[in-house]
């Protein structure tokens, strides 16, 4: 879960029987972190119709009632616009350039979650970024590793995390995230033919439901893959 006392949130806004602008603002920041939720998000919503159910009276009706339809409006809206929002289609060889920009440019953490790696400029990028304290977590496909080209033991005798799938089905999925803000996602494998050959694409954006909605995803699998 997130951490919040989400019914604790909601009462402070529902005191004086209405959403403030501050208030607003507020709820707004705490809800970041699971937009991209819609479980979390009605659970949310449910604790604002129990709270309407134990106040209501005939005297705040009218109130209470607006307040309610403010706190579901809020968590249907977008907390903040996203301020990256790139398309990249391969063949063309700036793919895997904007790639090893974004791990010249992380500075705390990149979760990295793809299928295949074989391209040695997505290595070295990696290992540079594993030396500057750049800590990294890999999740690859345990049958791509024993493909003729992969760099997924160089990485692991580097000291990189590495965990992977165990059953006969292929862990397919090509995503990283870098400082748990910044998304790349798409088809595209990291690979050379993948730069060079193949119809292949991928989006780079920091919209905070994205985000929140694959580091979920990546931090199960990380656990799921122990």
């Amino acid at each position: 879960m997130d951490g919040v006392n989400w019914k604790q949130v909601l009462q402070g806004t529902l005191d004086d029987l209405r959403l403030t602008r501050s208030e607003r603002r507020a709820f707004k920041q705490l809800l970041a972190p699971v937009l991209g939720d819609e479980n979390r998000l009605h659970q949310i919503r449910g604790l604002a119709f129990e709270l309407v159910r134990e106040q209501i009276t005939p005297e705040n009706k009218s109130e209470i009632l607006e307040w309610l339809e403010d706190i579901i409006r809020t968590t249907q809206e977008p907390t903040s616009s996203a301020k990256v929002a790139e398309a990249w289609f391969s063949p063309d060889p700036a793919c895997v350039g904007r790639i090893e920009q974004a791990f010249r440019e992380a500075r705390r953490s990149v979760d990295i979650c793809v299928f295949t790696i074989t391209d040695d400029r997505l290595t070295r990028a990696i290992l540079e970024a594993h030396q500057r304290g750049v800590r990294m977590r890999l999740i690859t496909d345990d049958e791509k590793r024993l493909d003729a080209g992969s760099d997924i033991d160089e990485l692991m005798r580097n000291s990189i995390a590495v965990r992977m799938d165990r059953n006969p089905d292929h862990m397919h999925h090509k995503y990283a995230l870098f400082d748990g803000g910044l998304l790349l996602t798409g088809s595209y494998n990291w690979t050379r033919s993948a730069a060079h050959a193949n119809e292949d694409n991928f989006l780079l954006t920091d919209d905070p439901r994205l985000v929140a909605a694959f580091q979920r995803h990546f931090d199960r699998t990380w656990d799921a893959f122990a």
